[in-house]
């Protein structure tokens, strides 16, 4: 039997060739190219890696080092999966801003599955900053789950069954490595039901409109962008890795995990920043948890508050203002994330996270302004 009447061949031809795109596609439309082969990469390396890793509290830096220093190229291959996770998370979110802005969220099913992606990357990202049961990891791994401890009457017995004891131990660390190990896989799971849908409904465009007039193949017009994009990611990659390998790992990271010793300041991966500075900005800690995971699930009802006639921010100036304010409003929640819990660190994140939820119910309320006064003026003129 020829590839070709094979069943594979005509999904890929489909997928990757004949795909009817808007010609108007603009290069933020590459990065869910550059997201996938991010994640392809992340998974080859994070593979390698698990051939040396040892999941033992006892073991698991002393196995990170041995990786370093002794396995021919694992430190390019370590450096490489720390570099590509956060040069992914830097490709993340501007997706999700891109979609945000061009109005991509009106795609429920497409917008739905990239916010589940936008979740599993996250938990995938944790857990794997915890395996190298550094100073920091422990520690991060320790006050991140004591969050459940927060929940009314079951948060002790739920805490416990997370630790695998009653504190986190070998067992967690155990488990944390299994559900790393796994996620990739439950990644590109959701990631091509998220292709699939997007298929279906077709790829929206810079300005909005029906562009069923105006379509071209993806192969080669949006290949060849797609491929420069990447390139272009790579070099930025390779760069990071030979003259700024760990500039981005906290300096707990290089210490070994010490269970009689606090460090001075706990916080995440810059990534987490923004979310961090929203939990500690609440008092009590249940609400800060909530508001945490809200911080995320709230993208969830960005479609149902969105009711303009045209798709998108392009078409409206008020929106695009408070567009542009919450996007700096993320950078300044993700810098004071970074400082201890002083003012004005303190306020800045309390203003901060207000203004971060409210963001969303003002950017309903200003489009159906903006509707009626340009409805108003089409009837005046």
């Amino acid at each position: 039997m020829s590839i070709g009447s094979g069943a594979i061949y005509p999904v890929v031809k489909g997928t990757f060739y004949d795909l009817p795109c808007p010609a108007n596609l603009s290069v933020w439309w590459g990065l869910g190219s550059l997201l996938g082969v991010c994640v392809a990469g992340q998974v080859l390396t994070g593979w390698f890696l698990s051939f040396y890793y040892t999941a033992h509290e006892d073991l698991a830096y002393s196995s990170v080092i041995f990786i370093m220093k002794e396995v021919n190229f694992g430190w390019l291959m370590r450096s490489f999966h720390i570099n590509v996770a956060n040069f992914m998370f830097v490709c993340l979110y501007f997706h999700v801003g891109r979609g945000i802005y061009y109005g991509s969220f009106r795609m429920y099913k497409v917008w739905a599955t990239g916010v589940v992606l936008l979740l599993l990357v996250m938990l995938t990202a944790f857990t794997g900053y915890v395996l190298p049961w550094s100073q920091m990891a422990y520690w991060a791994a320790q006050v991140i789950s004591s969050m459940v401890t927060a929940v009314p009457v079951f948060g002790g017995d739920i805490a416990m069954w997370v630790w695998g004891g009653y504190a986190v131990g070998n067992i967690t660390l155990k488990r944390l490595f299994s559900i790393h190990f796994l996620l990739p896989f439950v990644i590109l799971g959701v990631f091509f039901l998220h292709l699939i849908f997007l298929h279906v409904t077709g790829s929206g465009n810079p300005l909005g409109l029906d562009s069923e007039c105006n379509l071209v193949r993806f192969h080669s017009f949006f290949t060849v962008k797609d491929l420069v994009g990447v390139s272009g990611g790579l070099l930025i990659v390779v760069f990071m890795i030979s003259f700024y390998p760990y500039s981005l790992l906290d300096g707990g990271s290089f210490i070994a995990c010490d269970y009689m010793e606090t460090p001075a300041s706990i916080h995440p991966e810059w990534y987490f920043l923004f979310a961090y500075a929203i939990l500690r900005s609440v008092p009590n800690k249940i609400g800060g948890i909530v508001l945490l995971l809200l911080s995320i699930l709230v993208l969830f009802v960005l479609p149902e508050i969105w009711c303009g006639k045209m798709e998108g921010f392009c078409f409206y100036p008020g929106c695009q203002f408070l567009f542009w304010t919450w996007i700096f409003n993320f950078i300044i929640l993700t810098y004071v994330g970074s400082q201890g819990v002083d003012q004005p660190f303190v306020m800045a994140g309390e203003w901060g996270t207000i203004y971060y939820f409210l963001f969303f119910p003002l950017v309903g309320i200003m489009q159906h302004l903006e509707d009626t006064f340009s409805k108003k003026s089409q009837y005046a003129s």
